[in-house]
Formats: structure tokens, C-alpha cells, sequence
């Protein structure tokens, strides 16, 4: 009983505040969430596990989802630029960022250890792949009928 009444006040309390924010900012967050996952895996791979930079590439990584998604909406006739939306996916990229500075395992250096995923980037297990040469007729590349990638049919005049 001493455990259930003070999680039944924070569930009221939490479904109480969830009323003050709108759905939108909720999917905005998600989404930054998820970009700063991508940013900080891509920037700790650059930086071979610095906790700085991969920190910055979480919240990079967001920040260029937002802006990117708000440029859009900008663009949109019924729809407009909102620093509110562009704050709550920067905030979902901020809050990646901090949890996996605070909850990954660090070496003596103070470098971030493990992986994010389980592919293997190093290049002498993947050998070059094979290359194949454009043909050229009369010194003009071949149009996207001949590499087939229109829907049009090829005609000749």
C-alpha cells in the first residue's frame, strides 16, 4: 500500500500534464530523439567514442531533422515556421544525447565504449566492389531511357 498511492499520484500528476502539451510537440521530440540517436551513433564512430562530440552529433543531428521538417511546414500554405516544434525536437536530441553520456560504460580515458549496432566498419573484412564502365556513343552519355530509368518508352525518330 505504501508504494501504490504514491504511484497512483504520479500517474494523475503525469496524465494531468500530458493534457498541457500538445500531441504535435510529443511526435517533434520522438522524432529528434530518434535523429540524435542516428547523430550521436554516426559522430561517436567519427570520433572513436569521444563523449563531447558525440553529444554534439546527438543534438546535431536533431537540430538539422527540426529545421529541416520546419522548412518544410514554412513552405506549406496552411502550415507555418514554429519555434516551438523546432525546440522540442532539439530537446528530444539533447536528452539522447545526455542519457548515453550518462548510461554508457567509458574506458580509462573517459572514451565511450561498445557499440550501437553490431556492423562491423572495419574495411578488410569488405572487399572493393566491382565497377562497371559507362558506355559513351558519340561522345553523349546515354539518356535515362537507355539506363531505364523513366517510364517513358524509347522512340526513334
Amino acid at each position: 500500500m505504501r508504494t501504490l498511492i504514491p504511484i497512483l499520484f504520479l500517474f494523475v500528476l503525469a496524465t494531468n500534464c500530458y493534457g498541457q502539451i500538445g500531441g504535435d510537440k510529443v511526435l517533434h521530440f520522438v522524432g529528434g530523439s530518434l535523429f540524435g540517436l542516428a547523430g550521436a551513433g554516426v559522430a561517436k564512430h567519427a570520433s572513436n567514442g569521444n563523449r563531447v562530440w558525440t553529444f554534439v552529433g546527438a543534438v546535431t543531428g536533431s537540430a538539422l531533422a527540426g529545421v529541416a521538417k520546419e522548412a518544410i511546414d514554412a513552405g506549406q500554405r496552411d502550415n507555418g515556421w514554429d519555434n516551438a516544434d523546432l525546440a522540442a525536437t532539439i530537446l528530444g536530441g539533447i536528452t539522447v544525447g545526455i542519457a548515453i553520456d550518462l548510461f554508457s560504460k567509458k574506458d580509462s580515458n573517459g572514451r565511450l565504449r561498445g557499440r550501437y549496432s553490431t556492423f562491423n566498419f572495419n574495411k578488410k573484412h569488405y572487399p572493393a566492389l566491382q565497377t562497371s564502365k559507362l558506355v559513351v556513343f558519340d561522345g553523349v552519355p546515354p539518356s535515362l531511357n537507355t539506363l531505364g530509368l523513366s517510364n517513358y518508352e524509347l522512340t526513334a525518330k
